[in-house]
């Protein structure tokens, strides 16, 4: 029996099993977003020298990490933690607050300019994306599949 559960669209259920941890990141304001973008950028152009430039996978994945981070800044209770984990061949963002009262949705119809499309971003650009709750933090994630080394 399938545990998931759709909440406006959004997937209620743990992410797949199977990631180690590549980096971790602790916010406590948004001030601190910049860095995370700059870190995370720097982390997924690794080995693409002498210029580092990011494919299109990895650039939505900095837009999908600074989303959801500014998301639990924003309406959640800090710190909040940010954590790249990769798979064979995919990685997961996990973005985490600690505040259990609320639960994400997507939102619905505004102007342009009126912001909250965080969820309808990484929906649109991630493999998959769901949120869980553990005992002290609220999650949510999203799949990418990760740029592999090419053979020559």
């Amino acid at each position: 029996m399938d545990e998931r559960r759709a909440d406006e669209g959004l997937v209620t259920a743990r992410p797949p099993a199977g990631f180690t941890l590549v980096r971790q990141w602790r916010l406590d304001t948004t001030p601190q977003l910049a860095g995370l973008r700059a870190s995370l950028k720097s982390e997924l152009a690794e080995g693409t020298r002498p210029e580092p430039e990011l494919d299109p996978v990895a650039h939505d994945m900095v837009l999908v990490a600074s989303e959801l981070a500014t998301n639990a800044l924003r309406h959640g209770i800090p710190p909040t933690i940010v954590r790249l984990l990769r798979s064979v061949g995919t990685y997961l963002l996990d973005v985490a607050d600690h505040d259990l009262s609320s639960t994400p949705h997507i939102a619905g119809p505004r102007a342009p300019g009126e912001g909250g499309y965080g969820l309808q971003i990484a929906r649109r650009v991630a493999v998959d994306v769901g949120w869980y709750t553990t005992d002290a933090t609220k999650h949510v994630w999203a799949l990418f599949p990760a740029r592999e080394a090419s053979i020559s």
